[in-house]
Parts: C-alpha cells; structure tokens; sequence
C-alpha cells in the first residue's frame, strides 16, 4: 500500500471516531422504549418529584404544555418523562443513579418512548399502521402521539440528540403484550438492527438491556415471559437482562409499584455502566 492511500486511510479512521461539532463526549444518551412500565404508571410520589440533578436530561418525545416543554428541547429530567399522563418510571431512578456515578463533567440524557398496551410490533414501522387499525381507541391515541410511528419518532430524537451528545445504549421494557410469544426475541433483535443503522451506531458501542415483567413473588401476571426475554442475548449477543426479583408490583399484577421502579431502575444504571465501563466519579 502507498504511504499517501495508508495516510488518508487512517484521516478516515480519526475522522469516523472524533465527536461531530459541538457533540459532546461526556454527554451520555440513552434510548429507552416499551410499553407502559417503561412509560411510567400514573402516580408520583413526593420523593419522586425532585430536586433533579440538572446533569440529568431529558429529550421530550411530546411536548408538555402545562410545564412548557416542548418536544424535541432539552430539560431537566424530572418526571414524568414520557408524556404529562404518566408517572415514575425506571428510566428515572436509571438516570439519576447513573449521573450520582459519573465525575461531575459527565451528563445523561434519556429519550423515552413507550406506547401503553402495546405489542412490540408497533415498533416495527413496517407493521405499526395495520397493527394499530384494528387496536382500540385508546391505543391509537398513544399512537398518534408520535405521528403514527413510535419508532420513526425514537429515530429522529435520536439523530437530534446526537448532535449534542453520544448515545452509549438503549433501554427496553416490554413484553406484557406479547406475553408468551416466543419470537419476541427476534422481534426485538430487527428492531435492535434497525436502530442501529439508522442511526449509524455499533453493537459493540451501544448494548441493549431488557427489564423482566413483575416477578411471580410479586403477583406478576406475565411472570411468565421472564423465561423469554432472559433468553434475549441468545440474539442479540450485546444485549443484557436486569433482573425483576424483589420489585415490588401493583394489585393488577402487571405494574411495578413506585418502589419497584426504583429499584429496576437502579439495576438499569448498574447493568449499564457495567457494560460500558463507563467512569465512576462522586
């Protein structure tokens, strides 16, 4: 090879991996989805509602009139995250726990998109319009909320926060509505994929980690499933299970309680930062 064709070879190389313009690199962002554990059940509890750490940043996937957010402008992440209906979640003890750990330069920022009652094929946006034809009302209605495709709307607050930032991995819980289905893994492996090329990130870089559903010890309804989604890195070798034991559930055995998100989310961050060797500060 000419030293001229190995010179601009590795111009390359430096090129692809420095931060674009104005990105920071100490500005962690994560993509979280789902249904509605991952959109928060309605409730808050005072210890919930903040103070926030100002590290921790929230991309709104809607916009918030009652608090002035507006989708797609940066803010601090105090709950809720998802939409103004919803409540605590794990993506925000996962937030809070993470930015605790990193060095004071460090921030985190989510952006979550869940759809309550969904299967995980309204985040295949192949399938997502003839899926919610035939759902009910209320389904379309969170459907709407992203313009009809809850993936594309994930997508493009991705590419946004990008320029901000770098997303360092993606957050899933869901399986409530596929509960049983034994293709959920690699129906979450093409969403996975997806994600990636479309937003030009490396598996290796960006790991996935899937929430078990309430656990059997906790009434859960679908406890079931928890033997499906734990064999998610069967397909997906990047991808990691955090583990629902001891999170407590609500009466309809299929929501975590306050306390449970907590505690999911906890092990969210701690999956996490295990996985990307991300710094310890504070």
């Amino acid at each position: 090879m000419k030293p001229g064709t190995l010179l601009a070879g590795l111009a390359a190389l430096l090129l692809q991996a420095a931060p674009a313009p104005g990105q920071d690199p100490n500005f962690h962002i994560f993509l979280c989805f789902g249904q509605s554990n991952m959109d928060g059940f309605p409730g808050l509890q005072d210890e919930d509602k903040g103070p926030v750490d100002d590290r921790f940043r929230l991309l709104p996937a809607v916009d918030f009139p009652q608090t002035d957010r507006e989708k797609g402008e940066w803010c601090t992440a105090t709950p809720p995250l998802c939409r103004p209906s919803s409540g605590i979640g794990p993506a925000d003890s996962f937030g809070r726990t993470l930015v605790e750990a990193l060095p004071q330069e460090d921030k985190v920022g989510v952006i979550v998109v869940a759809v309550p009652g969904c299967r995980i094929e309204v985040f295949d946006s192949d399938k997502v319009e003839a899926y919610a034809k035939d759902g009910p009302d209320w389904l379309k209605n969170f459907i709407r909320e992203y313009d009809g495709d809850p993936y594309r709307r994930l997508v493009e607050l991705g590419r946004d926060a990008q320029k901000d930032g770098v997303i360092r991995g993606i957050l899933l819980h869901q399986g409530e509505s596929n509960n049983g289905d034994p293709a959920w893994p690699e129906k979450v492996g093409t969403i996975y994929t997806r994600l990636l090329e479309d937003l030009g990130l490396d598996a290796k870089d960006v790991p996935l980690i899937a929430g078990e559903l309430v656990g059997k010890g906790a009434g859960g309804k679908c406890a079931g499933m928890n033997e499906i989604i734990r064999r998610l890195p069967e397909t997906i070798p990047t991808a990691r299970v955090v583990s629902s034991d001891d999170c407590a559930g609500l009466p309809d055995g299929l929501h975590f309680s306050p306390a449970g998100y907590r505690k999911l989310g906890k092990r969210y961050a701690e999956t996490m930062r295990a996985a990307m060797k991300l710094p310890a500060g504070n």
